[in-house]
């Protein structure tokens, strides 16, 4: 339970609540404990506060009181340094979110199968905080959304059972920025933007986070900083889409666009590199740009920009596909179909273990469709876990790399170009190679066998 800090008989619930965040005697929950969850119990943790982590997996709260991460954003010694020092334990049970004085929101929000905003996560978790809510706590949504989402979905669930946002509780909202793999940052040393229901809410949203990060970034609105979120991974969607729509211009005339890019960097104005890829993933840029084109229609507004990135970015699978049929043909006139084919990289990044919306399945997908059969090696995912989209693939597992095994497929399609891979031993043994990310070109490995795409 909270410790007791003597209050006088005037404090209100803010004043209570600024008091325990000051002297870092708040118990902060956070609900979701995955690539965004996890790692910011852990930043929390090491400035002090006490924090307990909700999750309706079973599993997953076993695996982390066991002191295993499951995450390369945090080490199984981080989380058991934690736990030892009572600073950390994951729950299923959500009564303990009475217990905490700050709550913060960190599940998915995924799309549905019309490409709309699915907050059945969101509304959940909003209804379980609900049931188990008191006066005085900061509760703040962390997981993407469209512009309104706290305000007009959040607040009226935890206002259902008599409290009032602004008096009785403080909402916030502060878009999570992590970026799986990075080693220059992580929850701490990235800017965290931050707003709330009013100018107390935020108040309270700013001083909790300036305690756990380096540095708050305060906004008007939640609405504005919902908005912030979105349109740092519509950037990075819509020049994406530019230069995976420049790759196919550039193949048709002979011209390599990773050359085009390296030389156009050297611009030391007005140009940023993007680099084209075999399309989007990650929970992010393949799914946040639709949030916004959906919200924008409640006001008689078309995103045109943003769906024909989304249309370029999706068609990319199909493209790079296309290729290794073509160059199947062009070097042993052989036909994709009946072809084995091994997909280098599992994962939607490089040097990390996440599986979420990967082009890899995809690309498994449309290449086993057209008749080929697939492996995959991945040094960061051994076996492919159950998805809600491609439950197909659970329990496939990533082959060996070694001379022989490279030399018996009919192709190597580079579909994620993690650092750890033997790429000098592809380029070896390998017949063909189909290169989405420029890897061979980069590494300077020999190039007669490889054919971008």
């Amino acid at each position: 339970m909270n410790e007791t800090i003597p209050v006088t008989s005037d404090q209100g619930p803010k004043d209570r609540l600024r008091e325990r965040i000051r002297g870092r005697t708040a118990r902060i929950g956070v609900c979701g404990l995955g690539y965004v969850g996890l790692p910011l119990c852990v930043a929390t943790a090491q400035q002090g506060f006490k924090v307990s982590g909700f999750d309706i997996n079973e599993a997953r709260v076993d695996e982390l009181n066991g002191g295993r991460s499951g995450i390369g954003a945090v080490s199984d010694e981080e989380l058991q340094t934690l736990i030892a020092q009572d600073t950390f334990s994951a729950s299923q049970d959500p009564s303990g979110l009475a217990d905490c004085d700050v709550i913060l929101i960190c599940v998915p929000t995924p799309l549905t199968r019309h490409r709309e905003p699915d907050l059945q996560y969101v509304r959940a978790t909003a209804e379980t905080i609900a049931a188990n809510q008191r006066p005085g706590q900061l509760v703040v949504l962390e997981s993407t959304t469209y512009p309104g989402t706290t305000n007009e979905v959040i607040r009226p669930i935890l206002e259902q059972h008599g409290l009032k946002s602004g008096s009785d509780f403080f909402l916030g909202f502060s878009p999570e920025r992590e970026d799986p793999g990075n080693r220059h940052f992580d929850t701490a040393s990235i800017p965290k933007v931050v707003s709330g229901d009013g100018d107390t809410a935020r108040e309270l949203a700013v001083l909790f986070y300036d305690a756990v990060v380096d540095q708050v970034v305060p906004v008007s609105t939640n609405q504005t900083a919902e908005a912030v979120k979105l349109t740092e991974n519509i950037f990075r969607a819509v020049n994406i889409a530019l230069v995976n729509e420049l790759k196919v211009v550039y193949d048709a005339m002979g011209i390599d666009v990773w050359e085009v890019i390296d030389a156009a960097k050297t611009k030391p104005f007005g140009y940023m590199p993007f680099y084209p890829g075999p399309g989007l993933g990650g929970h992010c840029i393949p799914i946040d740009p639709f949030y916004l084109t959906w919200k924008s229609r409640e006001y008689d507004l078309s995103t045109r920009f943003i769906e024909l990135a989304g249309e370029i970015n999706v068609a990319m699978p199909r493209f790079v596909v296309d290729r290794l049929a073509q160059a199947l043909n062009d070097r042993s006139g052989r036909a994709l179909a009946k072809a084995r084919i091994l997909l280098i990289g599992m994962a939607y990044k490089k040097n990390v273990e996440d599986i979420r919306e990967s082009p890899s399945f995809k690309l498994m997908q449309l290449i086993e469709q057209r008749g080929a059969t697939v492996d995959y090696h991945d040094p960061f995912v051994d076996e492919i876990p159950g998805t809600r989209e491609h439950p197909e693939y659970q329990g496939r597992k990533s082959v060996s790399l070694t001379k022989d095994s490279v030399a018996g497929f009919d192709a190597v399609l580079i579909s994620t170009d993690h650092d750890t891979v033997d790429y000098a031993l592809i380029a070896n043994a390998a017949s063909l190679i189909v290169d989405t990310r420029n890897v061979f070109a980069r590494l300077g490995l020999d190039m007669s066998n490889v054919v971008k795409a």
